[in-house]
This record gives C-alpha cells, structure tokens and sequence, in this order.
C-alpha cells in the first residue's frame, strides 16, 4: 500500500471524529506544532509565538521535532491523523513540497492546518494557499529576501574588482535552500566583478558552518563577502574567519533572521546585515488562523512576514541607529 493510500484511509478512519471535535469548546481544542527541528533556534522562537497565541486563545498546544528529516514530519502528520488527538496543525515544514500530500489528507480528516516560514505545495513563490483546506500560509517569498541580501552584496562589490563571495546556504535539496542559492547565482552573476569563490552549506549549524568555512579559507584567504541566508552559519564562519587571521570587520559579513546575535554583531561593526525575519510573529498569526478556523471565524489565506516588520528587510547598523528600540524576536 501507498504512503498516500495509507493516508487516505487513515483519513476517513477519522473524519467522523474530527468534524465532531469541531463543536468542542475552545478550551477543548489541541493543536500541534510541527517544528522543522525543535532544537533550531528559529523555530524555537516559532513555537514561543504559538503558545503565546495558544494562551490567549485557551487552547493546549503540543511541540514536535521534526529533525530537519522530511520523512519523519510527514509520518508525524499520519500519526496525527490516526490519533484524532488534535484538531488543529501549525507547521514549518522540512520539505515544502512533500509534505504538500500528508497536509492534503489532514485537512479532509478535518484537521485544521497552517503553514509557517514556507508556502507548502510546488510553488515556493505563491503564498496563497496551494493544499486544498490548508487554513493560512504565514511565509515569504524566499527569492525575495535571496534577492534583497544578494543586492546589498552587489552595492558592497561594486568599487572592487575582483569581489570574491563565499556562500553559505542551508541545503540545496530543500526547495527553499535551492530557490535562495539560485537567486543568488543569478543576482551575483550578472556583476562581471563578483566571483564566487565557493559555497558551503551549513545545514544551519554553526558547527558545520565553521567546518565548511575552514575548507574554504585554505585555499581562498583573500575574499570580501560571506553571503548566507541565516544567522547561525555566519557564527560559525566567523569564528573560522578570525582563525585564520583574517580581520572580519574589513568583510562584508551579510546572514538572514535578524537574532540577537546578528543584532548585536551588526551594532559592534563585525557584521554588516541579515534579512529581517519574525518567527514569533509568525507561530502567533498561524497558531490564531487555526484557532479562528476551528471557531468557525473567517481566515486571511496568507499573511506575508516581509510586510509585518518595523524596519527594512535588510537589518544594517544604519537601520539600527534609525530604530533604537527594534528587538529582534528570537535569540539564536
């Protein structure tokens, strides 16, 4: 039997008690959120929005690791289809497009299901909902954001000759990781003085950044730019950087999530910017569709992170200096 047979019977299995969990009060409700990784500090900050919004909402909400392994977050939504236990679904998903079927399956079970940090289905550029049921995509659009870093990074080169790049990126097999690497492939590649002398992907460790960003340096000590799409692989590579007796300040250090520890590193001139991102913001906006869902109440089909910020997408000391009392939303 198929996984999407599988999940099709479990479905109907489970319909009927579903629908009926749907008359329970609010009280009653219980909604689980599926973390890409609960040990990943972004979504830790994720699931600080959803039990905040859970707290005001009355209902109990319930975290599960994903391990940034996209087939065991889909196995988490099977189980949570044959449970019956929960009514509703927050989820940051592994594998955007993958998980689009288990989603689909849940969402007939009655299980009401939002999308945070990604749009889940083929298109990684729609934010209007793509899985039939799906309450609220509450995302961006990833090229968006690549392309805003890729941009600063061209404004920074533009007065040198040969700009030497080094990319950090989480993995280009995640749809999201490959949509942001290839938009900084072009974005980058349409300046003849930029070259990219290598790309290292992180896995959104600082470990593993680190690693990376030591092969690197063994071969090309003479570079401008690290360009990454998140925060924690640019406190690995900056630690490899000052390593290998480079002066970090001279470089133009650009990462994505704006946490407190780019926040602070921006504000003592290490780093130069990261792409502005609101995780609690997020789990509190998707946590309240499901809510309202299940209460009946009508739902924005999506909710686009880059236009809920204060500030600028890209975060630089300027940007700071303008907005004293920004806080970032997640520690890192």
């Amino acid at each position: 039997m198929t996984m999407k047979s599988r999940l099709t019977l479990l479905a109907a299995g489970v319909a009927a008690l579903s629908m009926g969990a749907m008359a329970a009060e609010a009280a009653d409700y219980k909604v689980a959120y599926l973390a890409a990784s609960s040990q990943n500090g972004f979504n830790q900050a994720i699931w600080e929005g959803v039990q905040k919004a859970a707290k005001a909402r009355g209902v109990e909400v319930e975290i599960f690791n994903g391990e940034f392994d996209a087939t065991k977050q889909y196995a988490q939504i099977e189980d949570i289809v044959a449970g019956g236990k929960f009514q509703g679904i927050v989820i940051t998903p592994n594998d955007s497009v993958g998980i689009a079927t288990a989603v689909e399956e849940a969402t007939k079970a009655g299980v009401k299901v939002a999308t945070t940090l990604f749009p889940i289905g083929p298109k990684l550029d729609v934010l209007e909902p793509q899985v039939p049921g799906l309450v609220t995509t509450v995302a961006s659009n990833p090229a968006i954001g690549a392309k805003a870093q890729a941009d600063a990074v061209v404004d920074f080169c533009k007065d040198k000759d040969p700009c030497k790049v080094v990319i950090i990126i989480g993995q280009k097999i995640y749809p999201f990781d490959n949509l942001r690497y290839e938009t900084y492939l072009k974005t980058l590649g349409e300046n003849k003085n930029i070259q990219i002398v290598a790309t290292v992907e992180g896995n959104y460790d600082p470990d593993k950044a680190m690693a990376g960003m030591q092969d690197v340096l063994q071969a090309n000590k003479d570079i401008n730019v690290v360009l990454s799409n998140a925060d924690q692989h640019l406190v690995g590579a900056e630690i490899a950087l000052e390593d290998a007796g480079l002066d970090v300040p001279s470089l133009f250090l650009i990462g994505g999530g704006a946490n407190q520890i780019a926040i602070d590193a921006i504000k003592a001139g290490k780093w130069d910017a990261t792409l502005a991102q609101l995780p609690m913001s997020e789990g509190e906006y998707a946590l309240n569709g499901v809510v309202d869902a299940l209460e009946g109440k009508p739902t924005r089909a999506f909710t686009d992170e880059m236009k809920l910020g204060t500030v600028p997408p890209i975060i630089t000391k300027k940007v700071l200096d303008e907005h004293p009392d920004y806080k970032p939303e997640w520690q890192g």
